[in-house]
Protein backbone atom coordinates (compact mmCIF):
# COMPACT_ATOMS: atom_id res chain seq x y z
CA UNK A 1 0.00 0.00 0.00
CA UNK A 2 1.66 3.48 -0.85
CA UNK A 3 1.00 6.28 1.46
CA UNK A 4 1.34 9.77 1.30
CA UNK A 5 2.05 12.91 3.55
CA UNK A 6 -0.32 14.85 5.41
CA UNK A 7 -1.31 17.90 3.76
CA UNK A 8 -3.64 20.49 4.56
CA UNK A 9 -6.96 21.10 2.77
CA UNK A 10 -8.69 24.62 2.80
CA UNK A 11 -12.45 24.01 3.66
CA UNK A 12 -15.05 26.06 1.26
CA UNK A 13 -17.34 28.16 2.73
CA UNK A 14 -17.30 29.96 5.86
CA UNK A 15 -17.08 28.12 9.59
CA UNK A 16 -20.41 28.52 11.03
CA UNK A 17 -18.59 28.00 14.42
CA UNK A 18 -16.48 29.52 17.36
CA UNK A 19 -12.66 30.33 15.59
CA UNK A 20 -10.66 27.55 16.77
CA UNK A 21 -12.97 25.33 18.16
CA UNK A 22 -11.38 21.62 17.80
CA UNK A 23 -12.42 18.22 17.56
CA UNK A 24 -11.93 16.37 21.48
CA UNK A 25 -12.48 13.16 19.86
CA UNK A 26 -13.82 10.44 18.03
CA UNK A 27 -17.48 9.64 17.98
CA UNK A 28 -18.75 6.29 18.46
CA UNK A 29 -20.48 4.47 15.46
CA UNK A 30 -20.38 5.65 11.77
CA UNK A 31 -19.18 9.27 11.90
CA UNK A 32 -18.33 9.58 8.22
CA UNK A 33 -22.36 9.16 6.33
CA UNK A 34 -22.95 9.24 2.71
CA UNK A 35 -25.87 11.37 1.72
CA UNK A 36 -28.40 10.33 -1.12
CA UNK A 37 -27.16 13.60 -2.88
CA UNK A 38 -23.60 11.24 -3.09
CA UNK A 39 -22.10 13.67 -0.25
CA UNK A 40 -20.08 12.35 2.56
CA UNK A 41 -20.88 14.27 6.08
CA UNK A 42 -17.85 14.00 9.47
CA UNK A 43 -19.03 14.54 12.68
CA UNK A 44 -16.91 14.59 15.71
CA UNK A 45 -17.41 15.97 19.65
CA UNK A 46 -16.37 18.71 21.12
CA UNK A 47 -16.76 21.16 24.14
CA UNK A 48 -20.53 21.49 24.77
CA UNK A 49 -21.65 19.88 21.01
CA UNK A 50 -20.79 18.55 17.67
CA UNK A 51 -18.81 19.59 15.08
CA UNK A 52 -19.79 18.73 11.01
CA UNK A 53 -17.54 19.05 7.86
CA UNK A 54 -19.75 18.29 4.50
CA UNK A 55 -18.27 17.67 1.19
CA UNK A 56 -18.96 20.70 -0.93
CA UNK A 57 -19.23 18.27 -4.34
CA UNK A 58 -19.66 14.51 -4.76
CA UNK A 59 -16.07 13.15 -4.38
CA UNK A 60 -14.62 15.64 -2.33
CA UNK A 61 -11.94 17.06 -2.13
CA UNK A 62 -13.35 20.64 -0.70
CA UNK A 63 -15.53 20.69 2.38
CA UNK A 64 -17.51 22.95 4.21
CA UNK A 65 -17.26 23.43 7.69
CA UNK A 66 -16.72 22.94 10.82
CA UNK A 67 -20.36 23.65 11.52
CA UNK A 68 -21.44 23.58 15.34
CA UNK A 69 -24.51 22.14 16.89
CA UNK A 70 -24.69 23.05 20.88
CA UNK A 71 -25.18 20.52 23.12
CA UNK A 72 -24.86 21.00 26.61
CA UNK A 73 -23.09 18.50 29.04
CA UNK A 74 -22.53 15.73 26.34
CA UNK A 75 -20.35 13.36 27.70
CA UNK A 76 -20.62 10.43 24.62
CA UNK A 77 -21.78 10.65 21.11
CA UNK A 78 -22.96 7.80 18.65
CA UNK A 79 -23.48 8.55 15.30
CA UNK A 80 -26.07 5.90 13.30
CA UNK A 81 -27.24 6.11 9.47
CA UNK A 82 -30.27 4.16 8.45
CA UNK A 83 -31.45 2.53 4.92
CA UNK A 84 -33.27 6.17 4.11
CA UNK A 85 -30.32 7.96 4.81
CA UNK A 86 -30.88 9.71 7.74
CA UNK A 87 -28.06 10.60 10.52
CA UNK A 88 -29.24 9.84 14.03
CA UNK A 89 -27.52 11.24 16.57
CA UNK A 90 -27.09 9.59 20.65
CA UNK A 91 -25.49 11.28 23.42
CA UNK A 92 -25.05 10.73 26.71
CA UNK A 93 -25.78 14.30 28.73
CA UNK A 94 -25.19 14.66 31.88
CA UNK A 95 -26.35 18.08 33.42
CA UNK A 96 -26.83 19.16 37.41
CA UNK A 97 -30.46 18.93 38.78
CA UNK A 98 -32.45 21.15 40.88
CA UNK A 99 -30.55 20.06 43.80
CA UNK A 100 -26.66 20.57 42.44
CA UNK A 101 -26.77 16.49 41.65
CA UNK A 102 -25.52 15.33 38.54
CA UNK A 103 -28.63 13.94 36.61
CA UNK A 104 -27.71 11.54 32.96
CA UNK A 105 -29.99 10.82 30.40
CA UNK A 106 -30.21 9.77 26.51
CA UNK A 107 -30.70 12.27 24.42
CA UNK A 108 -31.62 12.07 20.13
CA UNK A 109 -31.45 13.73 16.98
CA UNK A 110 -31.78 13.56 13.90
CA UNK A 111 -30.27 14.91 10.41
CA UNK A 112 -32.95 14.64 7.66
CA UNK A 113 -30.34 15.53 4.37
CA UNK A 114 -26.58 16.33 3.80
CA UNK A 115 -26.31 20.07 5.43
CA UNK A 116 -29.28 20.96 6.38
CA UNK A 117 -29.94 21.66 10.40
CA UNK A 118 -29.96 19.51 12.68
CA UNK A 119 -33.50 18.52 15.03
CA UNK A 120 -33.64 19.88 18.71
CA UNK A 121 -32.07 17.18 21.03
CA UNK A 122 -35.09 14.97 23.28
CA UNK A 123 -34.35 13.33 25.69
CA UNK A 124 -35.11 9.37 25.89
CA UNK A 125 -34.55 9.67 29.43
CA UNK A 126 -33.02 6.32 30.66
CA UNK A 127 -33.46 2.71 32.35
CA UNK A 128 -33.14 3.73 35.73
CA UNK A 129 -35.62 5.64 37.93
CA UNK A 130 -32.90 5.96 40.57
CA UNK A 131 -30.52 8.69 39.86
CA UNK A 132 -27.34 6.89 41.63
CA UNK A 133 -28.05 3.89 39.39
CA UNK A 134 -29.17 6.22 36.01
CA UNK A 135 -25.56 7.78 36.60
CA UNK A 136 -24.02 4.45 36.02
CA UNK A 137 -25.41 4.22 32.30
CA UNK A 138 -22.96 3.66 29.94
CA UNK A 139 -22.83 5.23 26.30
CA UNK A 140 -25.66 5.01 24.12
CA UNK A 141 -25.27 2.88 20.51
CA UNK A 142 -27.78 2.60 18.16
CA UNK A 143 -29.67 0.96 14.61
CA UNK A 144 -31.84 1.88 12.19
CA UNK A 145 -33.64 -1.27 10.97
CA UNK A 146 -35.11 -1.63 7.23
CA UNK A 147 -38.21 0.02 7.78
CA UNK A 148 -36.75 2.72 9.11
CA UNK A 149 -37.41 1.92 13.11
CA UNK A 150 -34.66 3.17 15.39
CA UNK A 151 -33.71 1.42 18.43
CA UNK A 152 -30.92 2.90 20.99
CA UNK A 153 -29.78 0.40 23.43
CA UNK A 154 -27.08 1.38 26.23
CA UNK A 155 -25.51 -0.87 29.17
CA UNK A 156 -27.34 -0.04 32.16
CA UNK A 157 -25.81 0.24 36.31
CA UNK A 158 -25.87 -3.54 36.47
CA UNK A 159 -23.86 -4.31 33.29
CA UNK A 160 -26.56 -5.84 31.47
CA UNK A 161 -28.83 -4.43 28.38
CA UNK A 162 -31.19 -2.29 28.10
CA UNK A 163 -33.59 -0.97 25.07
CA UNK A 164 -35.68 1.99 24.08
CA UNK A 165 -37.37 1.80 20.39
CA UNK A 166 -39.22 3.87 18.46
CA UNK A 167 -43.20 2.61 18.50
CA UNK A 168 -45.46 2.91 15.33
CA UNK A 169 -46.12 6.51 14.73
CA UNK A 170 -42.82 7.60 15.27
CA UNK A 171 -43.32 7.41 19.48
CA UNK A 172 -40.96 6.16 21.77
CA UNK A 173 -42.24 2.70 23.76
CA UNK A 174 -40.96 2.63 27.36
CA UNK A 175 -37.53 1.19 28.03
CA UNK A 176 -36.64 -2.58 28.06
CA UNK A 177 -34.60 -4.97 30.15
CA UNK A 178 -32.90 -7.56 27.76
CA UNK A 179 -31.08 -9.03 30.33
CA UNK A 180 -27.58 -9.82 30.37
CA UNK A 181 -24.74 -9.32 32.60
CA UNK A 182 -21.15 -8.74 33.39
CA UNK A 183 -20.73 -5.49 30.82
CA UNK A 184 -18.46 -2.91 30.55
CA UNK A 185 -18.04 -2.06 27.59
CA UNK A 186 -20.93 -0.87 24.59
CA UNK A 187 -22.11 -3.48 22.80
CA UNK A 188 -22.35 -3.90 18.88
CA UNK A 189 -25.70 -3.77 17.58
CA UNK A 190 -26.45 -4.50 13.58
CA UNK A 191 -29.35 -3.61 11.16
CA UNK A 192 -29.61 -6.30 8.98
CA UNK A 193 -30.44 -5.96 5.41
CA UNK A 194 -33.55 -8.21 6.11
CA UNK A 195 -35.29 -5.89 8.95
CA UNK A 196 -33.62 -7.63 11.72
CA UNK A 197 -31.29 -6.58 14.56
CA UNK A 198 -28.56 -8.56 16.32
CA UNK A 199 -26.60 -6.99 19.21
CA UNK A 200 -22.98 -8.82 20.51
CA UNK A 201 -21.58 -7.32 23.32
CA UNK A 202 -18.48 -8.82 25.39
CA UNK A 203 -18.88 -9.79 28.93
CA UNK A 204 -17.04 -11.16 32.02
CA UNK A 205 -18.36 -14.72 30.88
CA UNK A 206 -17.34 -14.40 27.24
CA UNK A 207 -19.80 -13.33 24.62
CA UNK A 208 -23.45 -12.71 24.95
CA UNK A 209 -25.42 -11.99 21.36
CA UNK A 210 -29.34 -10.90 21.28
CA UNK A 211 -31.60 -11.55 17.95
CA UNK A 212 -34.69 -10.91 16.90
CA UNK A 213 -36.39 -13.66 15.12
CA UNK A 214 -38.32 -11.58 13.01
CA UNK A 215 -37.99 -7.98 12.18
CA UNK A 216 -39.71 -5.59 14.32
CA UNK A 217 -40.13 -8.86 17.07
CA UNK A 218 -38.85 -8.89 20.01
CA UNK A 219 -35.54 -10.04 20.96
CA UNK A 220 -34.40 -13.52 22.20
CA UNK A 221 -31.23 -14.34 24.38
CA UNK A 222 -28.51 -13.27 25.84
CA UNK A 223 -27.01 -16.55 24.18
CA UNK A 224 -23.94 -17.28 26.04
CA UNK A 225 -20.58 -17.85 23.82
CA UNK A 226 -16.86 -19.04 25.49
CA UNK A 227 -15.34 -16.47 23.60
CA UNK A 228 -12.35 -13.94 24.52
CA UNK A 229 -13.16 -10.65 23.08
CA UNK A 230 -11.26 -7.73 24.75
CA UNK A 231 -14.02 -5.64 26.07
CA UNK A 232 -14.53 -2.24 24.22
CA UNK A 233 -13.68 -3.70 20.26
CA UNK A 234 -16.45 -5.76 19.16
CA UNK A 235 -18.01 -4.49 15.70
CA UNK A 236 -20.42 -5.42 13.20
CA UNK A 237 -20.89 -6.33 9.43
CA UNK A 238 -23.31 -7.80 7.30
CA UNK A 239 -20.95 -10.07 5.32
CA UNK A 240 -24.22 -12.25 3.84
CA UNK A 241 -27.49 -12.20 3.15
CA UNK A 242 -29.65 -11.53 6.61
CA UNK A 243 -25.64 -12.55 8.17
CA UNK A 244 -23.44 -10.90 10.60
CA UNK A 245 -19.78 -11.07 11.04
CA UNK A 246 -18.89 -9.63 14.48
CA UNK A 247 -14.51 -8.45 14.75
CA UNK A 248 -12.87 -7.73 18.14
CA UNK A 249 -9.53 -8.02 19.55
CA UNK A 250 -8.61 -11.26 20.50
CA UNK A 251 -7.74 -11.53 24.69
CA UNK A 252 -5.17 -14.30 24.25
CA UNK A 253 -3.80 -13.49 20.92
CA UNK A 254 -4.30 -9.84 20.81
CA UNK A 255 -5.05 -9.71 17.01
CA UNK A 256 -8.17 -9.14 15.56
CA UNK A 257 -10.58 -12.34 15.17
CA UNK A 258 -13.66 -12.58 13.00
CA UNK A 259 -16.89 -14.57 14.29
CA UNK A 260 -19.92 -15.78 12.97
CA UNK A 261 -22.65 -18.15 14.76
CA UNK A 262 -21.95 -21.61 14.03
CA UNK A 263 -18.48 -21.17 13.44
CA UNK A 264 -14.80 -20.92 15.40
CA UNK A 265 -13.36 -17.53 15.45
CA UNK A 266 -10.68 -17.09 12.36
CA UNK A 267 -7.82 -15.03 13.74
CA UNK A 268 -6.76 -12.11 11.48
CA UNK A 269 -3.51 -10.79 12.79
CA UNK A 270 -2.60 -7.21 13.26
CA UNK A 271 -1.65 -5.56 16.61
CA UNK A 272 -4.32 -4.68 19.84
CA UNK A 273 -7.08 -2.23 19.19
CA UNK A 274 -8.32 -0.64 22.40
CA UNK A 275 -11.51 0.78 20.22
CA UNK A 276 -14.38 -0.93 18.79
CA UNK A 277 -13.60 -1.87 14.84
CA UNK A 278 -14.81 0.33 11.78
CA UNK A 279 -15.97 -1.32 9.31
CA UNK A 280 -17.02 -1.53 5.48
CA UNK A 281 -17.37 -3.83 3.03
CA UNK A 282 -15.69 -2.85 -0.68
CA UNK A 283 -14.56 -3.75 -4.12
CA UNK A 284 -10.92 -3.87 -4.22
CA UNK A 285 -9.17 -5.54 -6.99
CA UNK A 286 -12.28 -6.73 -8.53
CA UNK A 287 -12.82 -8.65 -4.94
CA UNK A 288 -15.92 -8.31 -2.25
CA UNK A 289 -13.64 -7.41 0.55
CA UNK A 290 -13.81 -6.02 3.86
CA UNK A 291 -11.70 -2.99 4.82
CA UNK A 292 -10.96 -2.88 9.05
CA UNK A 293 -9.72 0.03 10.74
CA UNK A 294 -8.18 0.72 13.87
CA UNK A 295 -6.44 2.70 16.27
CA UNK A 296 -2.79 0.47 17.88
CA UNK A 297 -1.30 0.99 21.29
CA UNK A 298 1.06 3.63 19.59
CA UNK A 299 -1.82 5.60 18.69
CA UNK A 300 -1.53 5.18 14.95
CA UNK A 301 -4.58 4.25 12.60
CA UNK A 302 -4.05 0.86 11.20
CA UNK A 303 -6.11 -0.12 7.52
CA UNK A 304 -6.80 -3.93 6.81
CA UNK A 305 -8.36 -6.07 4.16
CA UNK A 306 -9.06 -9.68 3.34
CA UNK A 307 -11.96 -11.58 1.34
CA UNK A 308 -15.72 -11.22 2.45
CA UNK A 309 -16.17 -14.24 4.52
CA UNK A 310 -12.70 -15.97 3.32
CA UNK A 311 -10.80 -14.63 6.96
CA UNK A 312 -8.87 -18.15 6.56
CA UNK A 313 -7.34 -17.18 3.08
CA UNK A 314 -5.64 -14.12 4.56
CA UNK A 315 -6.04 -10.40 5.78
CA UNK A 316 -3.55 -8.42 4.96
CA UNK A 317 -2.49 -5.13 7.69
CA UNK A 318 -1.15 -1.49 6.83
CA UNK A 319 0.47 0.68 9.33
CA UNK A 320 -1.08 4.08 7.64
CA UNK A 321 1.69 5.73 10.18
CA UNK A 322 -0.79 8.43 11.39
CA UNK A 323 -1.53 9.40 14.97
CA UNK A 324 -5.57 9.62 15.93
CA UNK A 325 -7.79 9.95 18.77
CA UNK A 326 -9.98 7.00 19.46
CA UNK A 327 -11.17 5.09 16.35
CA UNK A 328 -10.70 5.82 12.76
CA UNK A 329 -14.03 5.87 10.61
CA UNK A 330 -14.52 4.01 7.81
CA UNK A 331 -16.76 4.95 4.48
CA UNK A 332 -17.54 4.79 0.97
CA UNK A 333 -18.04 8.20 -1.25
CA UNK A 334 -20.29 8.92 -3.98
CA UNK A 335 -17.67 7.50 -6.39
CA UNK A 336 -17.47 4.40 -4.06
CA UNK A 337 -14.05 4.85 -3.18
CA UNK A 338 -13.29 3.62 0.39
CA UNK A 339 -12.70 6.35 2.65
CA UNK A 340 -10.62 6.44 5.91
CA UNK A 341 -11.14 9.20 8.14
CA UNK A 342 -9.27 10.41 11.71
CA UNK A 343 -9.37 12.83 14.61
CA UNK A 344 -5.66 13.82 14.70
CA UNK A 345 -3.95 14.88 18.40
CA UNK A 346 -4.85 18.72 17.33
CA UNK A 347 -7.92 17.93 17.17
CA UNK A 348 -8.51 18.32 13.22
CA UNK A 349 -10.19 15.46 11.28
CA UNK A 350 -7.64 14.15 8.39
CA UNK A 351 -9.66 12.15 5.25
CA UNK A 352 -7.74 9.91 2.81
CA UNK A 353 -9.13 8.13 -0.11
CA UNK A 354 -8.73 4.61 -2.39
CA UNK A 355 -6.93 5.26 -5.23
CA UNK A 356 -7.95 4.10 -8.72
CA UNK A 357 -4.99 1.57 -8.86
CA UNK A 358 -3.93 -2.20 -7.57
CA UNK A 359 -4.72 -2.78 -3.54
CA UNK A 360 -5.84 -0.40 -1.51
CA UNK A 361 -3.73 2.55 -2.02
CA UNK A 362 -4.36 5.62 -0.32
CA UNK A 363 -4.26 9.27 -1.62
CA UNK A 364 -2.34 11.69 0.92
CA UNK A 365 -4.07 12.69 3.93
CA UNK A 366 -6.09 15.92 4.01
CA UNK A 367 -6.94 17.98 7.22
CA UNK A 368 -9.97 19.35 6.86
CA UNK A 369 -9.30 23.22 8.98
CA UNK A 370 -11.97 25.71 9.47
Amino acid sequence: MRRRSSAPVRSAGKSATKRGRIASGSAHGDWVTLGRDGRLTLYAPTEDGLLRWTETTVGGPGWSGPHFVPVTGLTALTVVQGANAYVHFFGRRERAGVDGAPHVDIVHAIQYQTGLAITDWRSLGGPHRDRGQGREVGPPVGAVAADGTVYVFVRDARGGLALRREAPGGAWRAWEDLGGGGMDAPPAPIALAGGRLEVCAAAETGVLVWRQQEPGGEFTGPRGFALRPVPGTVAALETGPDRATFFWTDADSGGAAAWRDGDWPTELGGSSAGRPYACVRAVVDGYDCVVLAYRNADGSAVLGTGGTENEADGFWWYALAEPCQGAPALARDGLGRVVTALIAPDGVPRVARQEDSAGLTLTRWQALSG
